[in-house]
């Protein structure tokens, strides 16, 4: 085969463009063969590109060398072909394509490359290569070869509508003044909620680049400089335990602005997010968006990224269960505990195995054991019915509305652990009934949430977020009294129980970030050692300033229905952080860990 295998030819078409007013026309294709085939001396194949795919035949009648070259041809050649376009035969059409009205009649063919055969089929999707091949392609397969599995026509067009999702960020953002600037890849190790990823100085020998988690303090800086809106597409690695919507590097669209409050930033968010709904997908997304407060999501739903797709709302129930004679529910009230519940519409029929597989599927949460009541139309059922009056099932049935045929779910222990459990458990029974509706896209703030949590184990505070996000200015007063109730400018934007991104209002008032620092612990020195450029810049002038992060990987996850981000991610991790078309991470020569002053110990 020929180095330069063009030659002269030039493609005068795409593969996804053709239709009938084409019909006459001379074309020039090139692509991929998909289905080959060959039917009475006739051969057909579907050559594909990014665009699309069109059916090319060779009948009997051209060139006998032509002829030859085309029964070569096997899937995943590359190929040139040159052609007419026809109308395909009456009743040949194949209407779920849109070039399926024509075909083209080759008359010539060059072969630009081979291929071996493919460990999977090239299908439009993965489920169609199942339904082809009668077997799985594991995600593991798909992985390690990543570059055939983004030949299907569903995986290009998830990567084709994250551009597109991309760019109506950039040009909503650019229309409001925004500027975009990329901050640095090499960076100082900073605290910022999880563990660095570390890079070697040769230069500095014995000292560390970080990673960026996130451009948070560079963006802080920016507003500092006076430009006032910025945004950036900004990649981010933290090296974390790994699920389907993480992965160790990954995307945000980042956000700050200056001389804002929450309400400014939350607009801005809110017309990026529907307008790429509207752009991509086609759906209008209603705005403003509901906001409920911290508390209000944790107490409602157990969680602040409540699924608001559904009901099934947790409701208090330890004022009244308190006072049973049900000695585990008492125990728990007089430990501070919880004593709370959901109720399962229509499901007092479910089997005692269905019961106790919703018991057990609470203990990965902490919970000790699920109490179950079924209200049937001859009255209440369940081994602990006996302990309860009728005027405490009668007061639990009025504040959960429940009807004969539900079912009652209680939790009594913690709050946090109730709360953990409860929220999935209200999840997990939605699936089950089928309450998860895909179609309906219930977007929400949280808002209101607390500034810093208590650590039992320390016994000491934590910042919630980050120690620059700003108190309210009406909790001021509380930092040195109660800690405990100061609420933070920050806030959350959620989709179906997905948290999409999160910021806040930054301090840049160093009297404030001192007492903050003081109130975490952090001092002087150790301030200085770890933020000293950020806090030298807030004394210069900063202004009020805010912003946020979304994630852009589980934004286009949902906005494409997929089922984790590694199906809207070109080249993704596994769950152990491993690259399998790559094979990192890997071992280096030692030679390179002597330029950098490294030795390894590897033992335990």
């Amino acid at each position: 085969m020929e180095l330069d295998v063009l030659g002269d030819w030039k493609r005068t078409h795409n593969c996804g463009e053709l239709r009938k007013p084409d019909i006459g026309k001379d074309v020039l294709l090139m692509g991929w063969v998909q289905n080959y085939r060959e039917h009475k001396d006739v051969v057909f194949f579907d050559l594909r590109d990014r665009w699309g795919v069109t059916q090319v035949v060779y009948n009997p009648g051209i060139a006998e060398a032509v002829l030859a070259k085309a029964r070569e041809v096997r899937n995943e050649w590359v190929i040139a072909i040159k052609g007419k376009v026809e109308s395909r035969p009456e009743g040949a059409e194949n209407v779920d394509r849109p070039t399926g009205q024509v075909e083209v009649a080759g008359s010539d063919l060059r072969i630009l490359n081979t291929s071996k055969t493919t460990p999977f089929i090239i299908a439009d999707s993965v489920k169609e290569a199942l339904l082809e091949s009668g077997q799985k392609t594991s995600e593991e397969i798909r992985l390690t070869y990543r570059y055939l599995d983004l030949r299907r026509a569903q995986m290009q067009d998830r990567l084709i509508r994250r551009h597109q999702a991309i760019k109506v960020a950039r040009d909503y953002l650019d229309a409001l003044s925004f500027i975009e600037v990329e901050t640095p890849f090499l960076t100082k190790s900073t605290p910022e909620g999880a563990r660095d990823y570390l890079v070697p100085s040769r230069l500095s020998r014995g000292s560390f680049y970080a990673l960026p988690q996130s451009p948070q303090l560079f963006k802080q800086l920016l507003m500092v400089a006076g430009f006032d809106r910025y945004y950036q597409i900004a990649r981010c690695m933290r090296d974390e335990d790994l699920r389907a919507d993480r992965q160790p590097e990954f995307s945000q669209i980042d956000v700050e602005m200056s001389f804002v409050r929450p309400d400014d930033i939350m607009a801005v968010t809110e017309g990026v997010l529907a307008l790429i709904w509207k752009e991509v997908r086609g759906i209008e997304v209603p705005t403003p968006f509901p906001r409920l407060t911290y508390r209000e999501a944790v107490s409602r739903f157990g969680t602040d990224r409540p699924d608001t797709r559904f009901g099934m709302e947790i409701c208090d129930l330890t004022d009244v269960m308190c006072k049973s004679d049900y000695r585990f529910f008492r125990e728990a009230a007089e430990a501070g505990g919880v004593i709370k519940g959901i109720v399962g519409k229509g499901m007092a029929g479910i089997s005692r195995k269905e019961q106790d597989d919703l018991t057990r599927f609470t203990y990965d949460y902490g919970a000790k054991g699920l109490t179950s009541f079924r209200l049937k139309d001859e009255g209440w059922h369940g081994p602990a019915i006996k302990y309860f009056s009728g005027d405490q099932l009668g007061e639990m049935k009025q504040r959960m509305d429940i009807a004969p045929g539900d079912l009652v779910m209680i939790l009594a222990d913690k709050e946090k652990v109730v709360h953990d459990a409860l929220a999935a458990l209200r999840v997990h029974v939605a699936g089950k009934q089928g309450l998860l509706d895909p179609g309906k896209l219930n977007f929400l703030w949280v808002v209101d949430f607390p500034s810093f949590e208590w650590s039992e184990a320390d016994q000491r505070f934590y910042a919630m977020h980050h120690p620059f996000t700003s108190p309210r200015d009406q909790d001021l007063e509380l930092l040195e009294k109660d800690p405990g109730q100061v609420l933070a400018k920050a806030y959350d934007v959620v989709l179906n129980g997905i948290e999409l991104g999160g910021g806040s209002i930054r301090i840049n008032r160093m009297d404030v970030q001192n007492r903050v620092f003081k109130l975490l612990g952090i001092g002087d020195d150790e301030a200085r050692e770890k933020f000293g450029f950020l806090l030298d810049a807030l004394e210069f002038g900063a202004p009020p300033h805010g912003g946020i992060a979304l994630g852009l990987d589980r934004l286009i996850m949902l906005l494409l229905d997929a089922s984790s981000i590694r199906e809207v991610i070109a080249f993704p991790k596994t769950q152990t952080g491993a690259c399998l078309l790559t094979r990192a991470p890997g071992p280096v020569a030692p030679a390179q860990l002597k330029e950098l002053g490294l030795k390894l110990d590897l033992d335990e």
